[in-house]
């Protein structure tokens, strides 16, 4: 999943896209390590926060806009 590589980026941290989404830090460091999957509801949430397809963030494609 491309998350660490878009919150990098958009120079966000951790700490802040936990915040803003209500999630825990130590989750968002597990998706970005592919240590734990996220689910339909958390992937969506991240497309929607940066504003990118499902399919970018699961590196289905290299076009961000595509499908959205």
């Amino acid at each position: 999943m491309r998350l660490k590589e878009i919150r990098k980026e958009r120079g966000i941290s951790q700490l802040r896209l936990a915040m803003d989404l209500h999630m825990n830090q130590n989750s968002i460091s597990r998706y970005e390590n592919g240590e734990r999957e996220a689910d339909y509801a958390t992937l969506i949430k991240f497309a929607d926060y940066f504003d990118v397809s499902v399919d970018y963030l699961l590196e289905r494609t290299d076009d961000p806009r595509m499908n959205r």
